[in-house]
């Protein structure tokens, strides 16, 4: 293999299992039960539309890392992507060429991929915003790709601060996306699921009894705070 056009298809994938299990894991809980320090940040967002309950991402990453402004990788990730995989590319935040687009979208879908995360451009907005098929990226316009690389697939990745590894859990709503390690998987969705419960019971004191707001005037005092 040659540095720079690489092809790894030899990596192991979540459990389909445990990847079902986080379909209806909202990302900023997953998100807070990771430290609030993984996940890529504000600058990849969904492009498409949510209703119904239709739109929210939940796969494991097909990983590929290509030159800013050039989706020849992208276009053999499509290729030999599998049913439940996310295509998630690394392409330097750049927002002068759209990466992807009705074509290779469509063409995906047809191979069962699930779903876009790119840290960047993305284009044929008409469509995509029509569709609740995900797809996230960090801009749009309407210059299209190259096709020359380099480019690889099947390699770890890093967007706008979240590193994703092949295989991983990735999970894409409204709030933005998350990668969930597979080693640490089960622990955040056990984790995941305490907080759901723990902030349905406190939605309902906020309709019953009332929010115990106690604990604010206590860190207030222990930073010292004047005027409580």
């Amino acid at each position: 293999m040659s540095l720079g056009f690489r092809v790894n298809r030899d990596h192991t994938k979540a459990d389909a299992s445990t990847v079902r299990a986080f379909a209806d894991i909202p990302t900023s809980i997953i998100s807070d039960n990771m430290g609030r320090m993984v996940g890529a940040g504000p600058g990849v967002r969904p492009f498409h539309r949510f209703e119904g309950g239709e739109g929210r991402l939940v796969g494991t990453a097909l990983t590929v890392k290509t030159r800013p402004g050039d989706n020849l990788m992208i276009h053999k990730a499509a290729d030999v992507a599998q049913p439940g995989d996310v295509i998630v590319v690394e392409a330097g935040g750049d927002l002068t060429n759209a990466l992807i687009g009705e074509l290779i979208i469509s063409h995906a879908r047809s191979r069962g991929v699930v779903g876009f995360v790119i840290d960047g451009a993305v284009r044929d907005l008409d469509v995509l915003s029509a569709d609740t098929f995900p797809v996230f990226g960090a801009g749009a316009t309407h210059r299209g790709p190259y096709k020359d690389g380099p480019g690889e697939i099947g390699v770890r990745i890093s967007l706008d601060g979240m590193v994703i590894e092949p295989g991983d859990i990735i999970v894409g709503d409204q709030d933005g996306v998350v990668s969930i390690p597979q080693t640490d998987a089960e622990t955040v969705l056990a984790a995941a699921r305490k907080q759901i419960e723990a902030e349905a019971k406190t939605l309902a004191a906020i309709k019953g009894d009332g929010w115990d707001r106690s604990w604010v005037d206590k860190i207030l005092r222990d930073r010292g705070c004047d005027g409580i």
